[in-house]
């Protein structure tokens, strides 16, 4: 069987706040700035939470839904633009936070939103290549973020936190890996140099040039190569930088809100950067049905996508989804804060002497 998804699983941190919770303290109309983004509240990671943290769940997640042991894994890719150490891999720490042997490759990978999908590519390689050269049989990609915007920036109202892990492998997968292709270029929309705390974008800039020129050349790619036409695919899912550009984008390449509906998850948690396509994809992995198609497209600021043409097996009717929560029931579970309570869990005041 061809190579693809045998497992995955989520974590999205319990807490939420509102965009007019937000626009509130900065005397902004968070209301229409939430219906403008299509965003109606976004998730906060807790104090004692991290890309580590999230990471570490979502991985044992994974894994807690299949049968494969930690020590088959071959190599753990983390793709995240928030690790919490600048010399220090996120990789070797989930490795050994869910039992992995040692004799495993593992990095942390960085290129914006799309670096968990890069994982993902990283992960197919290995396994597709041939044994003797390279004997992996398993190999787990993440996309996870705590994702930042200055106080006061139109970031702040969708920047949120979450991740996603894949098992990729070639024995019991629940949906094949068809084809994966990519599209990059340098375009620099948005960036954060090193010891800067907070990112910055070029405005508008980030959208036609950006967002939409890469994910629909990338997705324009895939779909040619595989012969397939947008009403030939069951799902399809974008990166969320918002709630309304995927909307866009799916209007723009011929999918209908019913394709994308299972994968749109921004609108309820925020945006979860190196997260965002890949929880729309489980999302979809959540309720799919053997033989249908998909595509999932991711975008990274800087600038590039990463495609991927997926068919979901047999396997998934034998899929112990109940091990685990799914995505839509992990988006339904929200503990709202107030503004105040916000800075102190994102550490955007602090202590005198902190």
């Amino acid at each position: 069987m061809r190579s693809g998804i045998v497992s995955y699983g989520t974590y999205i941190p319990r807490y939420r706040i509102t965009p007019k919770d937000i626009g509130r303290v900065w005397g902004q109309d968070g209301v229409m700035m939430g219906k403008s983004l299509n965003i109606r509240a976004k998730s906060v990671p807790a104090p004692d939470e991290d890309t580590i943290t999230i990471s570490v769940m979502a991985a044992r997640r994974a894994m807690k839904r299949s049968n494969v042991e930690p020590s088959s894994i071959g190599a753990i890719f983390v793709g995240s633009e928030s690790h919490p150490y600048a010399v220090k891999p996120t990789a070797t720490i989930v490795s050994e936070a869910i039992g992995a042997a040692p004799d495993l490759t593992a990095a942390d990978l960085e290129f914006a939103c799309k670096a968990g999908t890069a994982g993902m590519q990283a992960a197919l390689g290995l396994i597709e290549a041939p044994n003797e050269q390279i004997p992996i049989d398993y190999a787990m990609s993440i996309g996870a973020d705590t994702s930042q915007g200055a106080p006061g920036n139109a970031l702040e109202y969708s920047a949120s936190a979450g991740g996603v892990a894949f098992l990729f492998g070639k024995k019991d997968v629940i949906a094949s890996v068809d084809l994966t292709m990519s599209y990059t270029t340098d375009t620099p929309d948005f960036w954060r140099r090193e010891g800067m705390k907070y990112p910055s974008h070029a405005e508008r800039f980030t959208g036609k040039p950006a967002y939409f020129r890469h994910v629909q050349k990338a997705a324009e790619k895939v779909m040619n190569r595989m012969g397939m036409e947008p009403k030939d695919y069951d799902h399809a899912t974008f990166h969320q930088p918002n709630g309304k550009f995927p909307l866009n984008i799916a209007r723009k390449l011929g999918f209908t809100k019913d394709q994308i509906s299972a994968g749109l998850w921004t609108p309820e948690i925020g945006n979860t950067y190196s997260g965002s396509m890949m929880i729309g994809l489980a999302g979809i992995l959540d309720i799919a049905r053997p033989g249908e198609k998909i595509l999932a497209v991711s975008y990274g600021s800087g600038a590039g996508s990463d495609a991927f043409n997926l068919t979901v097996t047999d396997n998934i009717l034998s899929f112990d989804l109940g091990r685990s929560i799914t995505v839509k029931e992990e988006a339904k579970i929200g503990r709202y804060i107030d503004y105040s309570v916000y800075l102190k869990f994102r550490e955007k005041i602090k202590m005198e002497g902190e």
